[in-house]
């Protein structure tokens, strides 16, 4: 049994002198996955309808618009845009749900670039 009297160089080591060298270690960040947006043609979805989605819910201007929505319709697939997979979601989640209120087949996928 040890007595409280006894010195502490049994827990330090012999000649250490407690003190040491601190390293940080950082976690390395990932970068998040990024996700293709993608509208897909169809017959009967007006032209105009697409280019209005593709300015309201992604940004583009008329001109970028007026040339997703021909490359889908002459290629029958489109890219609209490339997000995080949350956003991408909630894009294809806005333009199918747009579509169906305005009683559009239009389609809108995504997938992992």
């Amino acid at each position: 049994m040890k007595d409280s009297g006894d010195n502490d160089d049994d827990a330090k080591g012999p000649g250490n002198t407690g003190t040491g060298i601190v390293t940080k270690t950082r976690a390395k960040t990932k970068k998040p996955s990024l996700y293709k947006v993608l509208l897909l043609n169809d017959d009967y979805t007006p032209m105009e309808f697409v280019v209005h989605i593709l300015e309201s819910i992604f940004g583009k201007n008329r001109e970028e618009a007026v040339d997703v929505m021909l490359h889908v319709h002459r290629h029958g697939v489109g890219l609209c845009g490339v997000f995080t997979f949350e956003v991408a979601e909630t894009k294809v989640a806005q333009v199918i749900e747009f579509a169906r209120r305005h009683q559009h087949p239009l389609q809108c996928t995504m997938e992992k670039e």
